[in-house]
């Protein structure tokens, strides 16, 4: 006769979530204009435990960017201007295709980036980039529009973003997510206007500046560019006070729109808080510079806290800062 131990088998936490319909194994992202796209790299990735990632932020022309130096670390994290330089949309829907086959075996999805600098051509870009069958698709509306009369970024104004993310929608089948920047007055009102405007998700945030690096003995600035957008541990506090905003002011108006918690996560802990303050995902870039291992320390830190918390999946303590 068979017998059944008094006690039961140690379940292991579930760390796979769903964003938009789409299954990721993990709530780590790799965040946008972190790695260029290469077989090489997707496999490696895809092998060191990430959820999900982000492609650099593509556009309808090829753009060369700012000469090096591009991304210093000035100790405390990174300053860049490495000025969107992609390969244009052409050659990114080949590569989104090639990347697909490569990491269909571990079930992790891709989010194509785009930005533009015109309302029309983000129409054009999403209607492109939706041939090569992103998962999902980030709308990068922190870049400066260049054909304003006075440069700002598409994010610094609701309805212009509300606009952009209907363009977009109107142009593909494929999940929306807007990309918001931390240099608004109020980025709650950006985030409620771009998901009344059918937004499917919102990633927050874009890098934080501009800030300026010298180098004391030249009194030159460090960077080729002069200024550069400033991301890394510094700016986390200022991500997770951003997330908690966007998830507190969408709950309130009665929005389910998910939100990806960009901004200095490092370690377990900052992708744990970042869940606490109602992120679905978490997206890590910096981090990587100092390996890709870092992806797998994160999921290994928060199956580590759901343990010590009794917690069966992500889902039983998002948001729990905000109850």
């Amino acid at each position: 006769m068979q017998t059944h131990s008094a006690q039961s088998p140690t379940c292991e936490p579930q760390l796979a979530i769903t964003l938009c319909g789409v299954r990721f194994p993990n709530p780590t992202v790799l965040a946008s204009g972190i790695l260029g796209l290469s077989e090489q790299v997707f496999v490696r990735l895809a092998q060191a435990g990430v959820g999900g990632i982000t492609t650099k932020s593509c556009s309808l022309k090829p753009r060369a960017g700012w000469p090096n130096p591009t991304i210093v670390n000035w100790g405390e994290g990174l300053i860049n201007a490495i000025g969107l330089s992609n390969p244009g949309v052409e050659v990114m829907v080949e590569e989104i295709r090639a990347a697909k086959k490569l990491l269909a075996p571990y079930g992790v999805p891709i989010i194509a980036s785009i930005f533009a600098n015109t309302i029309y051509d983000f129409g054009v870009l999403a209607r492109y980039i939706s041939e090569a069958e992103p998962d999902l698709i980030e709308v990068n509306i922190s870049c400066p529009n260049l054909d304003a009369q006075h440069e700002e970024m598409f994010s610094s104004n609701a309805y212009v973003s509300a606009q952009v993310t209907r363009t977009v929608k109107r142009n593909t089948n494929r999940p929306v997510v807007m990309k918001l920047s931390p240099n608004v007055e109020d980025i709650a009102t950006i985030a409620i206007s771009v998901a009344n405007a059918g937004a499917d998700a919102i990633c927050a945030i874009n890098s934080l500046g501009p800030g300026l690096v010298l180098d004391i003995e030249t009194a030159r600035p460090v960077l080729a560019n002069g200024t550069g957008g400033v991301s890394g541990p510094a700016i986390r506090p200022i991500a997770v006070r951003c997330v908690r905003d966007i998830c507190q002011a969408l709950k309130r108006a009665g929005l389910q729109t998910p939100v990806i918690g960009t901004g200095g996560v490092t370690t377990a802990r900052d992708a744990i808080e970042m869940i606490l303050v109602g992120a679905t995902c978490v997206g890590i870039g910096s981090a990587v510079y100092r390996g890709l291992s870092a992806f797998g320390e994160v999921t290994a830190g928060i199956v580590d806290y759901m343990n010590r918390h009794d917690y069966r999946c992500v889902e039983e303590f998002r948001g729990r800062a905000l109850r």
